[in-house]
């Protein structure tokens, strides 16, 4: 993960990464550049609506866009794609390193929280 990045800005590409539509451009993207109306042709969207997905993946840094003429142009950021993947990685990598004390006596921890939280 580049040191810019933050929890923040990974959980932005992920929640553009969570609808299908943006998915699937995201695939179409893959094989190269693309221009808006290529893009709307493959979905049965409206162009308002393409234009919001568009929004979104920007956004997060995933897509970058470029105005040629009247026409928009859009380029998958694999760069970003990779940060992503390099975080989740940590996530699985760091999961063998405590982030909490486990308590050795769960249920007595618990209970002592639950009377703590009702007081």
């Amino acid at each position: 993960m580049d040191k810019q990045e933050t929890p923040g800005s990974q959980l932005l590409k992920l929640k553009a990464l969570s609808d299908t539509t943006r998915l699937d451009i995201i695939n179409l993207l893959s094989s190269g550049p693309l221009c808006a109306c290529d893009i709307l042709e493959s979905f049965q969207i409206t162009q308002p609506t393409l234009s919001y997905h568009m929004k979104l993946l920007t956004e997060s840094g995933l897509v970058s866009s470029e105005r040629t003429g009247k026409w928009m142009h859009y380029t998958l950021n694999c760069s970003e794609l990779e940060d992503l993947l390099g975080y989740l990685k940590q996530l699985m990598v760091s999961r063998n390193v405590p982030l909490v004390k486990s308590s050795a006596n769960c249920e007595q921890s618990c209970n002592q929280t639950k009377l703590v939280k009702h007081n």
